[in-house]
């Protein structure tokens, strides 16, 4: 997916964030060398949070609340964060959604969705990306992407499904090593339970997708809401109607798609063949 193609932007309220933790870090006359390990986060981690380059996970905040004992002001202050470096501006409100739904489906016929990606195919397509992207910029995206992808352990009550095209396997992003890791890293990933990933088969024809990639999501209240994202932006879709057209053609892909088993079944062969 193209989500995140956009130079890192630091935020008032991030920047106020780690303000306000290196306050209470220095009250409790800790350095980041000592306190990253109490929290669990490395010391890069933690002094990108204070320097308002990160933006902290909500695991990171609880840890860093209770073992400061900030009185909930760190709580408090994360709620006003509104910007998550690495990832584009038309994609962070669908990343914000993303990473409370219960369920999630994502229909991308064009790369590996960013959910699923290795490090080395995701750092292939952003050193490819145009117009170019600085070093800087390269890390600060796959940092955001690589953070994104704990979801999928981290929320083993959410039910993730994945539709992919057989061809993205076929182009060999990055080259055969590239591929053949992507490859188990997907094999590995259908293991979890909360995750199933079908693949649409080369020679299928005519099916259901053809209008473009299609994200779904349902919230904790039960309320669906889409995401259809183009080269240079995304279009963030909450009117029921057409909310219904997309699930009619999501569910449709799903039928025409393999099994889950045959998928896996498929993906094995492919990861023999190279």
């Amino acid at each position: 997916m193209t989500e995140g193609i956009t130079e890192p932007e630091r935020s008032e309220s991030l920047k106020t964030f780690g303000a306000v933790l290196q306050a209470f870090r220095e009250n409790a006359r800790h350095t980041q060398e000592t306190l990253a390990p109490e929290l669990g986060y490395s010391v890069h981690y933690l002094a990108s949070v204070e320097q308002g380059r990160r933006f902290p996970t909500r695991e990171f905040v609880e840890r860093a609340e209770e073992t400061l004992d900030a009185f909930g002001a760190l709580r408090k202050a994360s709620r006003h964060l509104t910007r998550k470096p690495g990832l584009a501006i038309w994609f962070q409100k669908w990343a914000l959604l993303e990473a409370s739904a219960i369920t999630l489906d994502t229909y991308e016929p064009r790369v590996l969705p960013g959910l699923l990606q290795t490090e080395a195919y995701a750092r292939t397509l952003f050193r490819g990306q145009l117009p170019p992207l600085s070093d800087e910029q390269v890390e600060a995206q796959l940092l955001a992407r690589l953070e994104r992808q704990r979801l999928l352990r981290d929320r083993p009550n959410t039910a993730y499904s994945f539709i992919l095209e057989e061809h993205l396997f076929h182009h060999r992003v990055g080259g055969t090593e590239v591929t053949r890791e992507l490859l188990d890293h997907v094999l590995e990933v259908v293991q979890l339970r909360n995750v199933e990933v079908q693949v649409l088969p080369l020679g299928r024809g005519h099916h259901a997708g053809l209008g473009g990639p299609i994200q779904l999501a349902e919230t904790p209240e039960h309320e669906w809401l889409a995401y259809c994202e183009a080269q240079r932006g995304g279009q963030f879709i909450a009117e029921s109607k057409e909310i219904s057209v997309l699930q009619m053609r999501y569910g449709k892909l799903r039928a025409q798609a393999l099994t889950p088993d045959d998928s896996k079944g498929l993906l094995s062969q492919l990861r023999g063949a190279l």
